[in-house]
């Protein structure tokens, strides 16, 4: 079962700011998020909210699983020192 990918308009502001190799790594992986879905249990994030992450070198990218309508929502990616400061 194949996702849709959907970026919130300030992670792709975020994605820009990021330099040309790392950023080529990110897009790979955002591009196999929505074919190879990793086990949801593994990258679920802690405490009461509905975030999954997944790690690219010192970078992660925090999505959403919306099953309904078969979408990954990225929500926020950045680097892993400030990444999970301020959490929508």
């Amino acid at each position: 079962m194949s996702y849709r990918i959907a970026v919130k308009r300030s992670a792709a502001k975020a994605l820009k700011k990021i330099p040309k190799p790392d950023r080529k790594r990110i897009v790979e992986k955002i591009d196999s998020l929505a074919e190879n879905l990793p086990h949801q249990d593994t990258t679920k994030m802690k405490g009461n909210n509905p975030f999954h992450k997944v790690r690219t070198g010192d970078y992660r990218i925090i999505y959403e699983i919306q099953e309904n309508v078969l979408v990954i929502l990225i929500v926020k990616i950045g680097h892993r020192k400030d990444i999970y400061r301020n959490l929508p």
